[in-house]
């Protein structure tokens, strides 16, 4: 029953939340449009010259708008829109006239108020109607003549009241269950308007794909580097060492049995640290566990060797392709060494997600939440871990978002768009 309860209480907070937030796009549709009115009157005195000087400040003012709708967006329902270059400043009304990006706000300034605050104008419209007939019309039913209604029902007497306070519960809880869709809808709608032109997409993925390219070679180098230094310094000093002691012991066989019995013990001892080398670096290149068993238990057997109180939820609903899996696997294994260094926190929350919302061509993303109890104050400038988890995922086209006040709780939140979900493999 408790559950239950706590369900309702969730999904009721949800709600309420979602109900707000459709009012705020509601509200801030009057500023679109003050903004929309001020460029299209800037637009107007151009031929006299006047809208010369004031169509860049108007432009900007209009971005600004575009901007905040691109950040509700994707922090309210997790949908990302990808903005459009920078206006350009020095330049006068003719650069931004020839400014894709521009036409686009400009179209979105004027259909925003007609669609979108309609479409965010519902839920709140509900819930306040909704009210009234549960809360208002009770107590004011007998005041009012025979002409009071309550939507379809007549309120004129005790039992059509209560038909009214029924209803007004429908129209709250229809306002509640809503708002959380709407405000993805009225998301997408956005992203359709908002969304940088296709020219401004390519350039833009030209430069991201020449950095990530870059970035992946000097990781795949140093990587080289890496093992190479770990078997020149682990494995291979081991076996040298295991060859000279048997050797001795070869020498040691006829005239000095017990001091080669030692030398074969010795060298007994060399072989099996150099085997424990090799699977750790084996382990560090790809773990056996990540190939066999999948992220969600691999990510279980980090958290099984950390020494802080690590919590794993996986909702994945079947493996990964490999390269996805490993990205994910080292980067919440650098993040969770991060965190015993420096958070001073004591639990860790780890959630496994695959969402279809976050990748911006509607592609399926794997989304990490690594959450912490410690001091918070996280920088990834000060530091090269989060650096180094950040260029590991730009190789995928993933992000790394940081929420770290001083105090804590830190999250971080990890999104991999991926292609496609591989199917479950049972193994025989």
């Amino acid at each position: 029953m408790s559950s239950i309860t706590s369900r309702f209480l969730t999904a009721s907070r949800r709600g309420l939340t979602a109900v707000g937030r459709c009012q705020l796009a509601g509200l801030s549709g009057l500023a679109v449009t003050v903004a929309g009115a001020g460029v299209v009157g800037a637009l107007l005195l151009l031929p006299v010259g006047l809208g010369h000087r004031l169509l860049p400040p108007a432009a900007a003012a209009l971005r600004r708008c575009a901007d905040r709708a691109r950040v509700r967006a994707a922090h309210w329902s997790g949908v990302r829109i990808s903005p459009p270059g920078p206006l350009p400043r020095t330049a006068g009304a003719r650069a931004v006239l020839a400014d894709a990006g521009f036409w686009r706000d400009l179209t979105w300034a004027w259909l925003e108020p007609l669609v979108g605050g309609l479409l965010v104008g519902v839920p709140p419209s509900l819930v306040v109607y909704g009210v009234f007939g549960a809360v208002v019309q009770p107590f004011v039913w007998r005041l009012l003549d025979d002409g009071n209604w309550y939507a379809f029902v007549p309120v004129h007497s005790p039992v059509l009241m209560l038909a009214a306070l029924a209803l007004g519960l429908v129209f709250t809880a229809a306002g509640l269950r809503l708002a959380p869709y709407v405000l993805c809808l009225h998301a997408r709608w956005s992203r359709l308007l908002l969304t940088a032109p296709r020219s401004a997409e390519l350039t833009r993925r030209i430069e991201q794909l020449t950095e990530t390219r870059t970035d992946a070679l000097d990781s795949s180098a140093a990587e080289l580097q890496r093992i190479e230094r770990d078997l020149h310094d682990g494995a291979q000093a081991r076996l040298v060492a295991l060859g000279m002691r048997l050797d001795s012991a070869m020498r040691l066989l006829h005239h000095d049995p017990p001091g080669a019995r030692a030398a074969l013990l010795e060298g007994r001892e060399l072989s099996a640290r150099a085997l424990k080398d090799l699977r750790d670096l084996v382990r560090g290149i790809q773990p056996p566990v990540l190939t066999d068993r999948g992220l969600g238990d691999a990510v279980r057997s980090l958290a099984l060797d950390s020494f802080l109180d690590v919590h794993v939820e996986a909702r994945l609903g079947g493996r990964l392709p490999a390269a996805v899996e490993s990205a994910a696997y080292f980067a919440v294994n650098e993040l969770l060494a991060n965190a015993a260094k420096h958070s001073g926190a004591g639990r860790i929350d780890i959630v496994l997600a695959q969402d279809i919302v976050l990748a911006h061509d509607g592609d399926p993303a794997l989304r990490i939440t690594v959450t912490d109890d410690g001091c918070g104050g996280a920088d990834p400038a000060r530091g090269s871990g989060l650096l180094g988890v950040r260029r590991r995922l730009a190789t995928f086209d993933g992000s790394l978002a940081l929420h770290s006040p001083q105090g804590g709780p830190t999250t971080v939140t990890l999104e991999i768009p991926c292609a496609s979900f591989l199917p479950k493999t049972s193994s025989s």
